[in-house]
């Protein structure tokens, strides 16, 4: 069915938009050595792989713990859609200052407007939803181990981003960490 066909679209738009989007960025000045980034990317290519595996090759991983319905899919593509717009809503208002690496950029500016007001981190708030989202769509243990390879490398380079905005921007961003939650709008 068609249907079934919209979390991948979703997805795709999202790297299309972000390639698009990587050229104009400023002058890289700091960047997250290869070995670290490395613990970034592995688990984030372990989840990527776990959600968009075809199920023959995942063996035991493919034991559903949600059913396959139509009903569960439109939760999690609901869920994906909603987290992959607020990702791109972030990923424009931070502008020229991104990087899919971690990176302090030549005259970086503290942003803390648009979805910035809302989280620290709006680029992997809205990635997690829509991981969770599409997770919930595969409804099988792979999308559960996915989930977890993911939130692990997002959490780890929150870590490092927090420190480096911390060394950057000193007293404004301790006020702007004060004032505002890392990644679930309103929760502290």
């Amino acid at each position: 069915m068609l249907v079934y066909q919209f979390i991948p679209a979703c997805w795709i738009a999202l790297i299309l938009i972000w390639l698009f989007a990587s050229f104009g960025v400023k002058k890289t000045v700091r960047q997250e050595n290869p070995l670290s980034r490395l613990g970034n990317t592995v688990p984030i290519g372990i989840g990527a792989f776990l959600l968009a595996a075809h199920r023959s090759w995942l063996g035991p991983l493919n034991i559903l713990i949600f059913p396959h319905s139509l009903n569960v899919y439109y939760v999690g593509a609901v869920l994906t859609f909603v987290g992959v717009t607020f990702a791109i809503w972030a990923r424009f208002h931070i502008g020229r200052n991104w990087s899919g690496v971690i990176t302090v950029k030549q005259d970086h500016a503290l942003i803390r407007s648009g979805p910035y007001a809302l989280v620290r981190h709006p680029i992997y708030s809205g990635l997690t939803l829509a991981i969770i989202g599409s997770a919930i769509a595969r409804g099988d243990i792979a999308a559960v181990l996915a989930i977890i390879a993911i939130l692990y490398a997002f959490l780890r380079r929150v870590q490092i981003e927090e420190s480096w905005m911390s060394e950057t921007f000193g007293s404004a961003y301790a006020d702007y960490k004060a004032r505002t939650p890392a990644l679930v709008p309103f929760i502290k």
